[in-house]
Parts: C-alpha cells; structure tokens; sequence
C-alpha cells in the first residue's frame, strides 16, 4: 500500500508517538514522529510533510508557539492535541491557525477521521461545493484559482489561506448575496468536525475577514443578527 499522506507526529509522550504511530501506518499513511521543537522542524526540513499533529503542552516552546511559527512559512495543515475541556487553548489555536483540534485521551479511530477530513479539503477536488468548469472566482478586484488553491489581491499579491480558511472563503463565493447559517458554512466547508465548539466558525470569519480587509475596501462578510453571515460582493467565474 503506498502512503496516503505524511503525517508528522509532535508530541512529548513516547507511548502516544509509538501507538498512534503505529495506528496510522497500518492505515496507509508514513508517519515521522517528533518529540520537541527541534525534532520537528528536522523532520519537516528533510521532506514533505502533509499533515502535522502537533500537542501544545511540549518542553520549550509550546505546541501554540510552534503553530504561529509555522503558519508564517507554511500552509500545511495543522491537528492540535489539547487537554480535555480546555477552551481556551482550542480558540488561541484557531485563532493561530490551525485546522482543527482533538481532545487527550483521544480514539485513535477518531485521529484517523480528523486526519483524513483535513487531508479531503487540502485537495483541490475536494474543495467546499465544488467550483464547476470555472478554475477562477472574482470578486471586488479579488480572485481565488480554485485549482491552484491561491487567493490574489487586487494589488496582485498571493494571500496566504490556511485549509479551513479556503474552505470558508469558497464556500460564500459559491453561495453570495445569501445569508448563511452556522451550520451551514460547517457543513458546506466540511467542517463538520467542529461541531458542538460554537466559536470555531466564528473564528474562522474573523481571521478570513482580516485577510479580506487588509486592502482597506469595504466589508465584504456581513454578520446578520442571529441568522449568520452574509458575503456581500459579486463573484463572477471564468
């Protein structure tokens, strides 16, 4: 069986390193396990990596500093391992930008689904409703190629998108001038595994919107009062 994906394993704990390594390789993935800061960024400078698992409580710098570290270089999704109940570390990391985040002690059956949703959404055909013939969607000057996966401004300047961040992005440029709920941007984004963490699309937009408004034009997501939000621009495919 070839690997379906390269998933990096950074965690402080040599039996969750060993089993849940051992788990995902007999499930068709190569893993590389890591141990602390050093070790990973070793592992990620020898070769591709496709996915990380990265636990926050880890010696030295900790798992959300890693997070920022890495988002500044790479798009690369990124599986935060949290401590039970701890809220908080989950919205710093989305806020980070990480993809999603599972709670210790965790299923193994359960890493699996997580890995393998993020991996769907990281791949062009599987991106949110789909994008139909058009490879480009534009909009206020803006353009998303949905077949490299980049978003430019209208200065021209590629924006860097994290994997949920591209989802949600694709799924108001399928559906504009429409009020969408909670609910349905999860499910439409494929992010489904959120459920039952209000604050995770919320923090989604936020950090979509900053990105949308960093070339000073009017606001383009609208949140609607107890119904949702609501994506304000045209978009015209081509």
């Amino acid at each position: 069986m070839s690997p379906e994906g390269h998933i990096l394993i950074v965690d402080d704990d040599a039996e969750i390193r060993r089993l849940a390594g051992k788990f995902l390789r007999e499930h068709g993935h190569k893993v590389t396990a890591a141990q602390d800061a050093r070790e990973m960024r070793e592992a990620m400078a020898a070769g591709t990596v496709d996915l990380i698992i990265l636990d926050i409580m880890l010696p030295g710098a900790n798992g959300l500093d890693l997070c920022r570290d890495i988002r500044r270089t790479s798009n690369v999704p990124i599986i935060m391992l949290t401590a039970r109940g701890s809220d908080v570390d989950r919205i710093v990391g989305l806020e980070l930008g990480a993809d999603d985040y599972l709670a210790k002690p965790f299923n193994p059956r359960e890493l699996l689904a997580r890995i393998h949703a993020v991996l769907r959404r990281t791949q062009p055909q599987g991106t949110g409703m789909g994008t139909g013939s058009g490879g480009q969607l534009a909009f206020s000057g803006w353009t998303l190629d949905t077949r490299r996966r980049e978003l430019t401004n209208p200065e021209g300047a590629i924006v860097d998108l994290s994997t949920g961040e591209y989802d949600l992005l694709l799924t108001f440029l399928e559906h504009p001038q429409r009020v969408l709920t909670r609910d349905q941007l999860m499910d439409a984004a494929k992010n489904r595994i959120a459920t039952g963490f209000d604050r995770a699309i919320d923090i989604q937009v936020s950090r979509l919107r900053r990105k949308l408004d960093s070339s000073g034009g009017p606001e383009m997501v609208k949140t609607v009062r107890g119904a949702g939000y609501f994506f304000v621009p045209e978009v015209v495919r081509s």
